[in-house]
C-alpha cells in the first residue's frame, strides 16, 4: 500500500479522462486532496460529483477540474454559485444506464474502502450507488483504505488486484451535525407520520424534516427501511425497535440503501451487520425493485409546490440548491404500490416567502400528473384523483395563513377556483 504522497496520479489519470467517486461521508478526502495538488499535471480532467460534504473542491480549481453533478447541494452550493458547476439533469435511477453505455463516462474511480476482510476483500463501506456500475467501466480504480470505515454487505468486494493504486487514507470522516428541529418540523413530522401504517416500507432522506418525520415514527412497529440514504435519524428507529422490516415484502429482516450518511455510531452498527445492505442504485431507485415492495411510503422534500401541484426540487432564488435526484424514482413507486403513499413534505414559508404558489419559480421536478400528499405544518393536501380546481383548494388550506387569501385570489383569476 502507497502512501499517499508517493502516489502520482499522472501514471494513471490521462488528459481528458472523467472521475468519480463516491459522495458525502464516502468521499476518498486523501485521494482528492492529491488530485488537487496535482491538477496542473493532469492536463484537464472532469469530475462526476454527489453531494459534497468535505469542501475540499473550490471554484479555483475549475482551472484544471471541471465539475458535473446532479445536484448543487452541500459543499456543491459555492461550486454552483460561483459559475463553475454543470448540472446533470436525469432521475438517479438513470445513472447507472448512463454510465454503463458511456454516456456518463468513467475512465478513472476513486473509491473509499474499507481494510480487507479475513478473505482480503475489501468492502465499499458507507456508499454502492452509481460506483457499482463504475467499477466495471473504469479503466482504472484507486482506492484509498480508510480504518474507520465499516465492512458492509452488498457487495461488490474488491481485492487488492482490483486496484490500479491502494493508499492509506490520512483524513478523518466527517460527522455530519443533525439538523436543527423546530416546532414547524415538529409538526410536519406528526403529520407525515400520521400517513405511516405500522409494517409500511420508509424511504426518506436526511435533514430537519425527514429526522423530524421519523423521530415521529417511534411509536410504530414492523416498519421498513428501503431508501437511497440511511442517516442517523433512521439508526435512532432502529435501536428503539420501530424498524425490524420483518414485514417487507422484499428483502425481509433487512434494511436496505445506498449510502451511509451519518456520524460513529452509524458506522459501528452497519459494521459487519447483515441485517443492513447497501445497494446499487439499480436496486435501491430501479423500477423492477421498488415495484415489488408493497406499502412503501415515499417521503421527499421540495422547494415549492404550485396550486396545480407541480412540484421544484431545484432551484430556491435562481440558485441550483437540490436536484432531481430519486424524487420521481420512490414518488412514482409509491402512488403505485399496494398501500402505498406518496409525500412531499415541506415548511408553509421560506423566510417571508410561501413555499405554496400559485406557479412554480423554478423548474416542474415532480409533474402534476404523478399526485402526491403535500405536507406542511397546517396539514395534508391529499391530490390523488383530485381535479385542479380541488387541489388548488386544499393546497391553500395548508399554506401558511397569512398567504391564503393571496393565493384564493391568484386560483380565481387562473380560474382553478368557480
Amino acid at each position: 500500500m502507497l502512501r499517499a504522497r508517493d502516489l502520482d496520479l499522472a501514471r494513471l489519470i490521462r488528459p481528458g479522462d472523467r472521475l468519480t467517486w463516491g459522495q458525502s461521508v464516502a468521499e476518498p478526502r486523501t485521494l482528492i486532496g492529491r488530485l488537487i495538488e496535482q491538477r496542473d499535471r493532469l492536463g484537464g480532467v472532469r469530475v462526476f460529483l454527489g453531494v459534497g460534504a468535505g469542501g475540499q473542491l473550490c471554484p479555483e480549481h475549475a482551472d484544471r477540474i471541471e465539475f458535473l453533478s446532479y445536484c448543487g447541494a452541500g459543499a456543491n452550493r459555492k461550486l454552483e454559485k460561483a459559475g463553475v458547476l454543470d448540472i446533470l439533469p436525469v432521475h438517479y435511477s438513470c445513472l447507472p444506464h448512463l454510465i454503463r453505455d458511456g454516456t456518463l463516462r468513467i475512465d478513472v474511480l476513486m473509491l473509499q474502502v474499507s481494510p480487507p476482510d479475513a478473505q482480503g476483500r475489501h468492502s465499499l463501506g458507507l456508499a454502492r450507488e452509481y460506483l457499482v456500475p463504475a467499477i466495471s467501466t473504469a479503466r482504472a480504480i484507486i482506492g484509498e483504505v480508510h480504518s474507520d470505515v465499516p465492512w458492509t454487505f452488498g457487495g461488490p468486494y474488491l481485492t487488492a488486484a482490483d486496484f490500479a493504486a491502494l493508499v492509506e487514507s490520512e483524513s478523518d470522516l466527517p460527522d455530519p451535525q443533525a439538523a436543527a428541529i423546530g416546532p414547524v418540523e415538529e409538526e410536519i413530522g406528526r403529520n407525515v407520520a400520521s400517513l405511516v401504517a405500522d409494517g409500511a416500507t420508509v424511504q426518506t432522506g436526511i435533514g430537519a424534516i425527514p429526522d423530524a418525520v421519523l423521530a415521529q415514527m417511534a411509536g410504530h412497529r414492523d416498519l421498513g427501511l428501503h431508501t437511497g440514504i440511511i442517516g442517523d435519524g433512521a439508526l435512532r428507529l432502529i435501536e428503539v425497535g420501530a424498524v425490524t422490516n420483518a414485514r417487507k415484502s422484499v428483502d425481509a429482516g433487512i434494511s436496505v440503501g445506498g449510502l451511509l450518511m451519518g456520524g460513529s455510531a452509524l458506522r459501528r452498527f452497519a459494521h459487519l451487520n447483515p441485517a443492513l445492505e447497501l445497494r446499487g442504485t439499480d436496486y435501491t431507485h430501479g423500477p423492477a425493485g421498488l415495484g415489488r415492495i408493497d406499502g412503501l411510503v415515499a417521503i421527499n422534500s421540495a422547494v415549492e409546490v404550485d396550486l396545480s401541484g407541480q412540484v421544484n426540487s431545484e432551484i430556491a432564488g435562481g440558485t441550483y440548491v437540490g436536484g432531481i435526484g430519486g424524487i420521481n424514482d420512490f414518488l412514482r413507486a409509491a402512488g403505485a404500490s399496494r398501500c402505498g403513499v406518496p409525500v412531499i413534505a415541506l415548511p408553509s414559508m421560506a423566510g417571508a416567502s410561501s413555499r405554496i404558489v400559485p406557479r412554480l419559480n423554478g423548474p416542474v421536478t415532480v409533474a402534476r400528473s404523478d399526485a402526491c400528499v403535500i405536507v406542511t405544518e397546517y396539514g395534508l393536501a391529499d391530490l390523488r384523483g383530485v381535479s385542479l380546481a380541488q387541489r388548488a383548494v386544499r393546497l391553500i388550506a395548508i399554506a401558511h395563513p397569512d398567504r391564503r387569501e393571496a393565493l384564493a385570489r391568484a386560483a380565481h383569476e387562473m380560474r382553478r377556483l368557480s
